[in-house]
């Protein structure tokens, strides 16, 4: 093995998280670590905390909102769908993230 083969093998990145923020641009935005705790990822873990706590206080909120004999204005709703799309976005890109870093099965098929 080369010194350069040693190098390029220490720093190669092992983990690459999606986290809970964009990027510039509004595009996704990814950490790539060796798979250590760093204090970008224990932000991101406490983010993504805060973003499921958020999700379960509006649905808890919402939900008598909507119940049968509720009378909502056009506005209402359509706030009340913009919080809950917001919220559900925040929780799929956690699950998302959460599930690329889940190991597979050994053994099992790639599919």
């Amino acid at each position: 093995m080369t010194v350069d083969d040693h190098m390029s093998a220490e720093i190669r990145p092992s983990h690459v998280r999606l986290l809970p923020w964009k990027g510039p641009e509004g595009k996704r935005a990814h950490l790539i670590t060796d798979g250590t705790r760093t204090p970008l990822s224990l932000l991101a873990d406490r983010i993504e905390n805060q973003q499921i706590e958020t999700a379960t206080v509006i649905v808890g909120l919402v939900q008598p909102a909507l119940a049968e004999d509720a009378t909502l204005t056009s506005d209402e709703l359509r706030g009340i769908a913009g919080r809950l799309i917001e919220s559900l976005r925040d929780v799929l890109n956690i699950a998302e993230s959460r599930g690329q870093r889940i190991p597979a099965y050994e053994g099992s098929d790639p599919e």
